[in-house]
């Protein structure tokens, strides 16, 4: 559920009026729902309650400082791939040994970065990366907590982009190779701790079926690397949990906690979960302005303020977005590709869209925006990034600025040659 909801034709978020947070603030505007965001990290939290874990929101999917002390607030720890997202957490005051590092190619800064943080571990996905680890904690003194990250070679049934857990993709160690790279490890790698095993198979996964068959082939290597001498403590088995964007049924939290207990209950881990998109995505909207109706004797469009830069998922992975206005003004609708200024075809929100009849300088709402959203957007054709918004209740907050076109330029030079 998330607290967007139309009355008398107009839209809301939480007890706030979209249409009003528009006028103020302008458009395109990201608007996250607060009460949200919370109530969907204490669901997952709550359904694995009967045993030890820690609920680490994956930061890669929404980085604002707000979302991420929100989170932090309610206990969350954090997932984080860049040394850029560990500076953000620990700006918005996240404790480091609730921070996870994953990513495959970490530079021996970020390493760097990090150990002197103090996070939790480091996800590792090679042993050229398990040596520059070893390397970098060698020189500063320190031990690294690391946990390989294991390829099951496991089909979540997702998008090409998205699927991680497959053999042939970039990530991880390849199962069958799992012991001899943990013994390697631990024989010659004396400033790591290969503590833990990391598992993440992919995004939108709207199954439990796929992490059932990932467990069944992790848990029982955690058994083998144990009677290998291997002191695991430590079973992090990804994210990916899918939302409804359409008309998917992806697993609750409940129901994904039932198929996942049964595999680690009695195996003895602290089981870490990085969620990003289960909690953040139907938390946040795109809010957009209509700017021209254009009517062709092939197509409709209603040709919008936001652009592909804002919002690169329907672009990227033909992902699809429910559209409607902030303000309903008729129950009569038309068919409209909705689009954006950007000079490319790609450049759209959706196609052949059925949308209740609007006028230009009406607002529209792009559910389901809150992951992947505002994180992948640019500045592509020099446009200022979004503004972006948080509702707590009956109050919202600018929890960033749009950008100006001072920004556009902060940072560039001009060669004294060229004057």
């Amino acid at each position: 559920m998330d607290r967007f909801e139309y009355r008398d034709g107009e839209l809301y978020c939480e007890e706030v009026r979209v249409e009003d947070i528009c006028r103020d603030v302008g458009t395109p505007v990201y608007i996250y729902s607060h009460g949200t965001i919370i109530d969907h990290y204490r669901k997952l939290d709550e359904a694995f309650g009967e045993i030890d874990h820690l609920i680490c929101f994956s930061v890669k999917s929404n980085s604002n400082l707000a979302v991420i002390r929100a989170l932090a607030k309610a206990g969350a720890g954090m997932d984080i791939v860049s040394g850029g997202e560990l500076y953000r957490v620990l700006k918005a005051g996240v404790d480091p040994s609730k921070v996870v590092y994953a990513s495959v190619g970490k530079s021996e800064e970020e390493i760097e970065f990090a150990l002197q943080a103090g996070i939790m571990m480091f996800n590792v996905e090679s042993r050229p990366e398990a040596e520059a680890i070893n390397r970098v904690a060698g020189r500063m003194g320190v031990k690294a907590r690391i946990a390989f990250r294991i390829n099951p070679d496991v089909d979540p049934h997702t998008h090409k982009h998205i699927t991680t857990g497959k053999g042939g993709t970039k990530f991880g160690i390849p199962i069958d190779e799992a012991v001899e790279t943990y013994l390697w490890a631990k024989e010659r790698l004396g400033n790591l701790i290969p503590c833990g095993v990391h598992c993440h198979i992919g995004s939108q996964i709207t199954s439990v079926e796929p992490y059932k068959e990932a467990l069944s082939r992790i848990v029982p290597l955690v058994s083998e690397l144990r009677r290998n001498g291997l002191e695991i403590d430590t079973l992090n088995i990804g994210g990916g949990l899918g939302i409804v964007y359409k008309d998917e049924t992806p697993s609750t939290a409940d129901e994904f906690a039932a198929a996942v207990l049964p595999y680690v209950r009695d195996l003895g881990c602290k089981l870490i979960i990085e969620p990003g998109r289960f909690i953040v995505g139907n938390a946040g909207i795109l809010a957009t302005k209509v700017l021209y109706i254009k009517r062709t004797p092939h197509k409709n469009f209603l040709i919008v303020d936001a652009a592909m830069n804002d919002l690169i998922r329907p672009a990227f992975y033909d992902s699809y977005h429910r559209i409607a206005p902030v303000r309903i003004r008729t129950e009569e609708t038309d068919t409209f590709d909705v689009v954006g200024p950007v000079c490319e075809t790609g450049d759209y929100f959706a196609k052949d869209r059925r949308i209740n009849l609007v006028e230009p300088g009406d607002i529209i709402s792009i559910f389901s925006a809150g992951a992947y959203g505002f994180t992948m957007s640019s500045n592509y054709n020099s446009r200022p990034r979004a503004a972006e918004v948080m509702v707590i209740e009956d109050r919202y907050y600018i929890v960033r600025k749009r950008e100006t076109y001072l920004d556009l330029i902060r940072g560039e030079a001009i060669p004294g040659e060229l004057m």
